[in-house]
């Protein structure tokens, strides 16, 4: 795929840690001699022709004071999957949730990130969102450390 410079520049500034400000896309439209506008076309143009999948925000919540992380691991039917899942999702204490097949030396299969400011809080959403899917069969992996958490970069 050929990309001219205008690409490069708004490609190279999506990878990186979008500035916390009102008018974001600002400095980088200035920079280009752009409007605002017209960078975010250019994004929306990346999503349609397939350069790009999603654009969103990615909080850090370590740094916004959710200390208590863990992936859930949950036992689910395939009959329970979809209210499950539309369950967690839900939950603003939940930043994702997975369906997988079943390893068969591990036997879970569904997967939700959950994030909690005290182990109180993490655990009581942990019951909380067991008790709204009446799934009872499930083990919390804490996390420990973070190892790494980087954006893909594309083009530096």
């Amino acid at each position: 795929m050929i990309y001219d410079e205008k690409d490069l520049q708004i490609i190279k500034f999506l990878q990186g840690d979008i500035p916390l400000e009102p008018r974001p896309l600002k400095n980088l439209a200035l920079a280009l001699r752009m409007s605002e506008d017209e960078v975010l076309e250019c994004i929306k143009d990346f999503k349609a022709r397939g350069i790009m999948r999603r654009w969103g925000a990615v909080l850090r919540h370590q740094k916004a004071g959710y200390g208590n992380n863990a992936m859930v691991a949950w036992k689910v039917t395939p009959e329970e999957a979809d209210q499950a899942g539309e369950i967690m999702a839900a939950a603003k204490q939940i930043s994702h949730c997975y369906l997988r097949e079943v390893s068969p030396d591990f036997g879970y299969n569904m997967f939700s990130m959950v994030h909690g400011r005290s182990t109180q809080e993490l655990e009581s959403t942990i019951e909380s969102i067991a008790e709204l899917t009446g799934l009872d069969d499930y083990v919390i992996l804490r996390s420990v450390r973070e190892l790494k958490k980087v954006s893909m970069r594309f083009f530096d």
